[in-house]
């Protein structure tokens, strides 16, 4: 939660799915604790294929996570910028598209 604060992520909240804490935008699931150390973390299949081939040091599937739009992500080994990053991609992802575009529209605005 403190790197999607610090993002400036709006309309979070926190929530719980499948059991597990998770982060939803306005009830939608973006982010969750999959088991200690390993986040699911929502994003597009293209890009997920990408990132796993880049770094498959922090992202990774499990069969059960083959054709779906989430990878999962190691918390040992990435570092805050780089999840934070993923965070806000799959924010994006989730978040209406009003939403989206003031959070894009306030971001080009900051410093």
């Amino acid at each position: 939660m403190r790197l999607a604060t610090v993002a400036g992520l709006p309309a979070i909240a926190p929530g719980t799915s499948y059991g597990t804490p998770a982060l939803q935008v306005q009830g939608k699931m973006f982010v969750r604790i999959k088991e200690a150390g390993i986040l699911v973390v929502m994003c597009a299949l293209e890009e997920k294929a990408m990132l796993m081939e880049l770094a498959p040091e922090f992202y990774f599937e499990t069969d059960h996570y083959k054709g779906w739009p989430a990878m999962l992500v190691r918390l040992d080994v990435i570092g805050d910028p780089d999840l934070t990053q993923r965070l806000i991609a799959a924010w994006r992802q989730k978040a209406p598209k009003r939403l989206a575009a003031s959070f894009e529209a306030s971001s080009i605005s900051r410093p």
